[in-house]
């Protein structure tokens, strides 16, 4: 069975840090682009930051510096350090592994940046 599992999120105080996790049944992420997506009330759904299977990576200029994505591919899971955290950074934020036209999901996980 295909499955994104997200965990880690939570309620944080602003400068404060969080790792989320997404664990990855039912295919190897090795060849996969992943990414995380976050998306607040009224808001899009954002790109956040992306590894390549190459272990490149791209961050949206409001969490450069602050957040690291990495991938372990032996434990079939992408990480999102996350530091320096602010309000804004509220969302539920989402996995996504993405080969060619194929696109998988996880359901999410609050992340909440509030004093």
């Amino acid at each position: 069975q295909v499955q994104l599992v997200e965990s880690g999120g939570g309620s944080v105080q602003p400068g404060g840090s969080l790792r989320l996790s997404c664990a990855v049944s039912g295919f190897t992420i090795s060849t996969y682009l992943m990414t995380w997506y976050r998306q607040s009330p009224g808001k899009e759904r954002e790109s956040v930051a992306a590894i390549t299977s190459a272990a490149n990576t791209n961050y949206a200029d409001s969490v450069r510096g602050r957040f690291t994505i990495s991938r372990d591919n032996p434990k079939n899971t992408v990480y999102l350090q996350m530091n320096s955290l602010k309000p804004e950074d509220t969302a539920v934020y989402y996995c996504n592994a993405r080969r060619g036209l194929t696109y998988v999901w996880g359901q999410g996980t609050q992340v909440t940046v509030s004093s």
